[in-house]
């Protein structure tokens, strides 16, 4: 199951960036209300969920089971996405994105086991990972309108 997550996520690495720069800057910016998220927006709090579960997978290994959380509305409005130029955010998500599938690939298998507390419940860093993939293709379905990527 991991190694399916692993290419999943490589794979919307390798072709999402494309869909996503053809979205027109003012529909990739539009905010359907003030209390909703942009497409922009929603990319950079898939960025935050990076940076959240990227400190889940590392720390995980080596701290007894860890806590780690946050408020994904406070670091998306604080971290200024809307303002931010379109091309860095789609790549510094790409790339973020990529950076995480190898720390995953290279994780022993033992220790995929680990623990990290996180929404709540303790979950295995393998458990977060797919959770992690299946969030993210979550809001992709809805920023691009599709089923399948």
């Amino acid at each position: 199951m991991i190694e399916t997550a692993i290419n999943r996520l490589e794979h919307l690495c390798q072709t999402i960036p494309e869909f996503l720069y053809q979205i027109p800057e003012a529909e990739f910016s539009h905010k359907p209300t003030a209390y909703t998220w942009s497409k922009k927006e929603i990319i950079g709090h898939l960025i935050d969920s990076a940076n959240n579960n990227h400190q889940r997978f590392v720390r995980a290994q080596f701290e007894p089971i860890p806590s780690i959380s946050y408020l994904q509305n406070n670091w998306v409005e604080c971290s200024f996405y809307q303002a931010m130029d379109k091309e860095l955010i789609i790549s510094l998500w790409r790339s973020y994105n990529l950076v995480i599938a190898n720390i995953i690939r290279n994780i022993p298998t033992p220790d995929l086991k680990k623990l990290c507390h996180a929404g709540g419940d303790d979950h295995t860093i393998e458990w977060l990972f797919i959770d992690y993939v299946d969030h993210m293709e979550h809001h992709l379905r809805h920023i691009l309108g599709r089923v399948e990527f």
